[in-house]
């Protein structure tokens, strides 16, 4: 390992402060970021992804920020692929990179690396889907609890998308999903550093009904509406979209859409914070340390 080559992760839940922080701690050291935001890579996703704005990419270059569209298809091993080759080229000019994102997978791409997973065969995909369709999200949860427990504390309890990964991967194979993740974790010509940023729950589920009120404002209805087409993609099966899919079907109120994308963040922030709390390489500090963490950094 070259041990004057770093990468370092700003972690955290959802609206807590990530963008701002990092981008401070890049302009002290001097480096580029890199995104892990699964949802901030596509183009069509301006307001409910809630990418950095245009001035702060400005500020500071970032990699992998809208440069996808929803139409094309792309997963965490694509990524995996990309970012170890953004990460290495990036290292030729600094010391130290800076990556930001609260998507466990795509982090564990990066940290961990990740197997080959089966393909499977159209029937079985065809056979859950359905089941789905009938049944909704509620049967779909207490299946995959069934196989895996430890989904219910994941970010991804709610994504439809994986949880329907672990029924037919285990339809199919007999094998759990988590199975066939890296067992070894793969060697990495770097040095991985992982700071948490924390805020106490009051002010972040404040931030996040703010966030909320600020997408509305800036145009999320109309977006969303734009989006209707592609409304099954697995980036829009997510908060802040499938709400107002359901509000445009006449099954909610706008309003009622609204609360319940401010309930589903606040809800989808805590099962973050549960599943960050698990990993003890993790080094927390509050949302405003921003110089201690530049300290930490700087001794590395």
């Amino acid at each position: 390992m070259q041990k004057n080559k770093y990468v370092i992760f700003i972690l955290g839940p959802t609206a807590v402060g990530k963008t701002k922080t990092s981008i401070d701690i890049a302009k002290k050291i001097k480096t580029e970021i890199v995104s892990c935001d699964s949802r901030q890579f596509f183009k069509e996703l301006k307001i409910g992804s809630a990418p950095p704005s245009l001035k702060e990419l400005e500020e500071i270059t970032h990699h992998f920020i809208q440069h996808l569209s929803i139409k094309d298809d792309y997963n965490s091993g694509l990524f995996e692929l990309d970012a170890i080759n953004k990460i290495k080229e990036l290292h030729k000019k600094y010391e130290k990179i800076i990556l930001v994102g609260g998507s466990g997978l795509y982090i564990d791409a990066i940290c961990k690396g990740l197997d080959d997973i089966p393909k499977i065969v159209p029937a079985i995909r065809r056979k859950f889907n359905l089941k789905y369709k009938e049944n909704g999200i509620k049967w779909l949860q207490g299946e995959a609890i069934k196989i895996e427990p430890e989904i219910k504390d994941h970010e991804n309890f709610k994504n439809p998308q994986r949880l329907l990964r672990i029924l037919e991967v285990f339809d199919q194979t007999g094998k759990k999903l988590s199975s066939f993740h890296s067992k070894k974790i793969k060697k990495r010509p770097f040095k991985i550093i992982k700071i948490g940023l924390k805020t106490n729950r009051e002010d972040l589920y404040k931030k996040i009904n703010s966030r909320v009120d600020e997408m509305i404002a800036d145009g999320l209805i109309d977006e969303a509406k734009k989006l209707i087409p592609f409304k099954e993609k697995n980036a829009l099966n997510t908060v802040g979209y499938k709400e107002l899919f359901c509000f445009f079907k006449n099954q909610i109120t706008l309003e009622k859409a609204i609360n319940d994308i401010k309930m589903n963040t606040r809800r989808f922030a805590k099962r973050q914070i549960t599943w960050f709390k698990k990993d003890k390489e993790i080094k927390w500090f509050n949302i405003n340390e921003s110089d201690e963490i530049i300290k930490f950094i700087s001794k590395l």
